[in-house]
């Protein structure tokens, strides 16, 4: 499966799945069990697509993270059946409508503008996610370092966990959350997600059109 091929059914993300994210927000991290939400498949932007800035929002944050990408239909996926449902995985941007998800108490408009889920640069197949490092830079400058064995939840316990809530199909996602270090972008910047063997997803951000 290539970037190009991905249609999701659903683009299923985890809310504060690194402590030091949730703190920055005055949140706790769940300890029980993971907080879902869902993005809008045509918040999908497929390579280097621009980020377009909706003219709704005064505050839009990056998030990087690492995307699962679904292979093939299952449901009630076992940890111990390991990594044979992913197709591969690829660097996403969760971008967010930060001011608008204050406002409205639940994320659906925040998190689901057009443009608002970068994904890219290719799907890699053959490695293990539970250890990688992730950055995120913003015109050259690191804003996000963390590995993904900070996350609170693992990767493989959300491919079973998320499985037992929905079916999951080919070209579903699976965002598994941003490290510590957001801050808002502006038009004119370039965002950059980078995974350790993965590569790295590089945005342009711009305002939107006029109407």
């Amino acid at each position: 499966m290539k970037i190009a091929d991905i249609v999701p059914t659903k683009i299923v993300a985890v809310g504060r799945n690194y402590r030091e994210h949730a703190k920055e927000l005055g949140n706790e991290a769940p300890d029980q069990e993971p907080l879902l939400f869902l993005k809008a498949p045509s918040a999908l932007v497929r390579g280097g697509g621009d980020i377009v800035l909706p003219p709704e929002s005064a505050r839009v944050d990056y998030e990087g993270e690492l995307a699962l990408v679904i292979g093939r239909k299952i449901k009630g996926w076992s940890e111990k059946d390991g990594w044979e449902a992913l197709a591969g995985l690829c660097c996403a941007n969760d971008v967010t409508a930060r001011d608008l998800q204050k406002k409205d108490g639940q994320w659906a408009r925040s998190k689901s503008f057009d443009t608002f889920c970068p994904i890219g640069p290719e799907i890699v197949r053959g490695v293990d996610p539970s250890d990688l490092a992730i950055e995120t830079r913003v015109n050259g400058t690191v804003k996000q370092s963390a590995r993904t064995s900070h996350m609170v939840f693992s990767p493989r316990f959300l491919l079973s966990y998320i499985s037992r809530m929905m079916t999951l199909f080919p070209g579903d996602l699976i965002l598994t959350g941003t490290p510590a270090g957001i801050s808002p972008l502006a038009a004119g910047d370039v965002v950059e997600v980078e995974i350790e063997r993965i590569g790295v997803l590089r945005n342009r951000v711009r305002a939107a059109d006029p109407t």
